[in-house]
């Protein structure tokens, strides 16, 4: 370039560890050798179930319509990854952890986040993205993550799936933290109060397999030569051999070989006739694979438990307030206030402050001076009797 800048290209390649004089741009991968076509279609299955979930959380947090369409699923890397992203997008990385771990992440383009802040916190002036805003976005893809979580625990019958904490970053797409080698790649498109946005979920080539796997999706294997031929599995497999490696001997009947060896029994799949179409046939015992429906704890159980996807929830924001006594005005004398003005309070001198969380009463204390500081001493948790005769 004559006025020797870089152009946006040349910058993503540097920070990817790529020689922009080789072209710039990363080359791509169509798909990852990793996992099976059959794998990736079993678990877009489970994804695709979870649109309308995530079009409910979605318009939840920002209080407006919002869509899901079924996502695409496929296998790519980092460099088949990178060209498809805009310039800037804000990485929530939220791995899995627990029964079966994973790196996770999702990608959000700068417009998507900012309209998704500023509906949040119904802040129409906002357009870049600070702290709360990466907060807001990060508190959502937590709220979609625990939705996924019920969906791979449903499936695989693990309970003991959670995900860390949401950590948003945004800046260059180069320097997002991708899984190492091959991974998942789910890309939704979705509209938020009638606009368009695009957004990308990334998930381990490891958890997809394990999850996959977990789930009892898998699809058939491969019948050996014969195995459908009638009770004695019809023409043996070339070589010479019978399956599971034994050998063939004796007699022949009507062209068909039998095994001759004493005690020789053929493995049990071939003893089975063959399952009705589209039923998956057991390539061990021969019978479907049967797996009991798995329902989502509705909590109605023992209160005194943990929820074990507590975890989804821990870097939710709250309102904690602290409240030194109210009073009652006339709006007249409210029109009234100036400076220098002295409202009185209902509370007396000395007495215990009010320590409010989302605007409901859960301790008393006493305020202190931390260095110049205005603080409060916790001194009296409030019982939950008391906040039940609050909430009424």
């Amino acid at each position: 370039m004559s006025d020797g800048a870089l152009s946006q290209d040349e910058i993503d390649s540097l920070l990817a560890g790529l020689d922009p004089s080789a072209g710039g741009s990363p080359s791509s991968k169509a798909s990852a050798s990793g996992a099976s076509a059959n794998d990736l279609r079993a678990f877009g299955g489970i994804m695709a179930a979870l649109a309308d979930t995530h079009a409910q959380t979605v318009s939840m947090m920002t209080g407006k319509d919002a869509t899901f369409s079924p996502p695409t699923v496929d296998g790519t890397t980092r460099d088949g990854m990178l060209p498809s992203l805009p310039d800037e997008v804000l990485a929530v990385k939220v791995d899995m952890v627990g029964g079966i771990p994973g790196d996770h992440l999702f990608l959000v383009p700068k417009d998507a986040s900012v309209k998704i802040a500023s509906l949040a916190n119904q802040d129409e002036t906002l357009s870049e993205l600070d702290d709360m805003a990466i907060s807001v976005v990060s508190e959502c893809i937590s709220s979609l993550t625990g939705s996924a979580i019920n969906a791979f625990t449903e499936k695989s019958g693990n309970r003991s799936i959670q995900s860390d904490v949401a950590d948003g970053a945004f800046g260059p797409k180069a320097i997002a933290r991708f899984p190492a080698g091959d991974f998942v790649r789910v890309s939704y498109e979705f509209t938020v109060d009638g606009s368009p946005y695009k957004m990308w979920e990334i998930y381990s080539m490891g958890f997809v397999k394990d999850i996959v796997a977990a789930s009892g999706m898998q699809a058939p294997a491969q019948q050996p030569m014969g195995a459908q031929g009638g009770m004695f599995g019809g023409q043996a497999p070339m070589g010479g051999q019978m399956p599971m490696g034994q050998p063939m001997g004796g007699m022949q009947m009507g062209g068909m070989q039998m095994g001759g060896q004493m005690g020789y029994q053929q493995p049990m799949y071939q003893q089975q006739m063959m399952a009705p179409q589209g039923m998956y046939q057991s390539p061990i015992m021969g019978q479907p694979n049967v797996q009991p429906v798995q329902f989502a704890n509705l909590g109605l159980g023992n209160p005194g438990q943990e929820s074990g996807n507590i975890g989804l929830i821990m870097d939710v924001f709250m309102e904690l307030t602290v409240e030194l006594g109210r009073t009652k005005k006339l709006i007249k004398d409210i029109l009234g206030i100036g400076e220098g003005t002295i409202i009185e309070l209902d509370k007396l001198a000395g007495e215990p402050v009010d320590i409010l969380v989302n605007h409901k009463l859960i301790a008393k204390g006493e305020v202190v001076v931390i260095d110049e500081n205005f603080g409060v001493r916790v001194t009296e948790i409030v019982s939950p009797m008391e906040r039940m005769a609050d909430l009424s």
